[in-house]
């Protein structure tokens, strides 16, 4: 089974030697994204722009691979602050809806960028 390099013009260009994601067969594998404006390129500001903006990312990778964030069976979620759990689930709400994907939310002592939040995921297509 031969590999897809999935790119997005909407979602920031990679900060590194990654893809923002690879498709094998019907699985897309969604690399981290922050809080980056995609024509900026710049930080927004504050947790819950971050947030946002963090799934607008992953939106915008994965309508690219031809799927959406319904179609996200795995997603990891990390953060500088677990203080920031409860906005975490909020603004998370405003962008799946039940069934949700399975997930991991985890305190990281530091993200790419000064990044407060980051998210990636597996995503399988239909």
């Amino acid at each position: 089974m031969s590999k897809q390099i999935i790119h997005s013009g909407n979602a920031p260009k990679a900060v590194g030697t990654y893809s923002q994601a690879v498709k094998v067969g019907n699985t897309v594998y969604l690399s981290g994204q922050i809080g980056l404006d995609p024509v900026s390129g710049e930080m927004v500001d504050g947790f819950e722009a971050q947030a946002h903006q963090v799934f607008k990312n992953l939106r915008a990778v994965c309508q690219a691979a031809g799927g959406d964030l319904k179609d996200i069976v795995k997603l990891g979620v990390f953060v500088i602050d677990l203080g920031n759990f409860a906005k975490l689930n909020e603004i998370m709400g405003e962008y799946f809806e039940a069934p949700y994907p399975a997930r991991a939310a985890i305190q990281a002592a530091a993200l790419p960028k000064g990044a407060l939040v980051e998210a990636d995921g597996v995503m399988v297509l239909a």
